[in-house]
């Protein structure tokens, strides 16, 4: 299965999602406050400048046409509102479109009529202009607009207050959830690295937590009696066959006169214990222990095991400065099923089975490539060789094990937190691949 490109754990999904729940709600509510807002200031600002028009207006239509120029010059000399007459050639710009701007526009149309105009600036003056009429003339007003403006803008740092607090809030919210989930992820990992003593609080206050907590429990218990049960079945077995085979050995030295039946009870006892050993070798539950070890120091002292070149032949072509994270009794099982795979059935007729050990290092992983130059195996049977008990046609046909050599590199792989990987060369043969965690020199 292709991996996603983008992989966030619980944590952050949580996180993410409860952050922006919040900061669209801190968002949506400073916008909810900004329209309630406008209503109120609106009416305010009308209010304001109708009384203004209106005062001017009286002022103005209570002199007669020859004293309003006096009027409107003494208008002028004022800072906060001046007054001009309208003229046909007047340039003026339009209000700002905004829902603010509109409801002023409409308030100040209902009090002053509808000959009211509102503009934003007049003959190249900004400003707030309203022209009125009195009687059949028309006036333009000019007043400050700042106070007159509704202080639409929030002030920013509140919102970044908000905002934060949302983050922290989302955070602890986010830890509080995931936290049982992330220790029964790590319970489960412990519990498939087979330490089955993970136990799992059994008196959190949420009640499906806690029946999670408490199933998980009891299966890590019954998991730990089957364990030992096996392990006791398996250590029983294991003497009740070989006390026999002992005998039998000594039997056939001392009864059987036929020296080549002899060779071949010889051999048929030295299989069973080599099954009975595989079989061991499968179920048993060692203690791990990493330590940063030489690669080509624990390759090779595998290899020099396989002393026969009529059988195999081993190269080892391995950085002298390569060093990896492993247990050696663990790793010196996985490079022993793999070179005993290799001698069994990578090889052609009577010609020795010949096995290349390289590998390729970045700054956190060591790629770790065996290769048999044999018959390989057919594309529809490498997903299964990891199968316990089974057998390619090739090991069928010349079943010598007990089908779990490759069983047993893949546990003891799951069990090193490395990786493995069986395919077929592209010329010939059967290559296995280990990703394993580098350590610095």
């Amino acid at each position: 299965m292709t991996p996603p490109r983008l992989a966030l754990n619980l944590f952050w999904r949580t996180f993410a999602l409860l952050a922006l729940l919040l900061a669209a709600g801190v968002l949506a509510w400073q916008q909810t406050f900004k329209a309630l807002e406008a209503e109120p200031k609106a009416l305010e600002a009308a209010q304001q400048l109708a009384g203004l028009v209106n005062l001017s207006r009286v002022a103005l239509s209570s002199t007669d046409s020859i004293n309003r120029v006096a009027v409107v010059k003494s208008l002028a000399r004022s800072e906060a509102v001046q007054v001009e007459v309208a003229e046909t050639t007047d340039r003026w710009m339009p209000y700002e479109n905004t829902p603010f701007a509109q409801r002023l526009r409409k308030e100040l149309v209902s009090r002053l009529g509808p000959q009211t105009v509102l503009a934003s600036g007049l003959n190249g003056v900004p400003g707030l202009w309203v022209r009125f009429d009195v009687g059949p003339d028309q006036f333009w007003l000019q007043t400050n607009p700042a106070p007159l403006q509704a202080n639409m803008s929030s002030n920013w740092w509140w919102i970044v207050i908000a905002l934060g607090a949302s983050l922290l809030g989302a955070a602890a919210i986010a830890r509080l959830i995931n936290q049982p989930l992330r220790e029964l992820s790590i319970a489960a990992s412990r519990i498939r690295e087979g330490e089955y003593d993970s136990r799992l609080d059994e008196s959190t206050l949420t009640s499906e937590i806690r029946e999670v907590n408490m199933g998980f429990n009891r299966m890590a218990r019954e998991l730990a009696k089957m364990e030992e049960d096996r392990s006791v079945m398996l250590a029983g077995i294991s003497h009740d066959l070989r006390t026999p085979l002992a005998r039998l050995r000594l039997e056939a030295e001392m009864s059987v006169t036929d020296e080549q039946a002899r060779q071949f009870i010889a051999q048929d006892i030295d299989q069973l214990d080599a099954i009975i050993n595989k079989f061991m070798d499968y179920a048993r539950p060692s203690e791990l222990q990493l330590t940063a070890m030489n690669l080509r120091e624990l390759v090779e002292r595998e290899a020099q095991g396989f002393r026969d070149p009529a059988q195999i032949q081993i190269s080892v072509r391995l950085s002298a400065a390569l060093r990896i994270w492993t247990d050696p009794t663990e790793f010196g099982r996985i490079l022993l099923n793999l070179f005993e795979n290799a001698r069994r059935y990578g090889r052609h007729a009577d010609e020795p089975a010949r096995v290349e050990v390289t590998a390729e290092a970045d700054s956190a992983w060591v790629l770790l490539t065996v290769r048999d130059h044999g018959p390989g195996v057919p594309p529809d049977k490498l997903a299964k060789l990891t199968t316990p008990f089974y057998r390619g046609d090739s090991a069928r046909t010349a079943a010598t094990g007990a089908g779990l050599g490759l069983a047993i590199v893949e546990k003891s792989i799951q069990r090193l937190g490395a990786q493995l990987r069986l395919t077929n060369a592209e010329d010939s043969g059967f290559v296995a691949q280990l990703r394993l965690k580098r350590a610095n020199p």
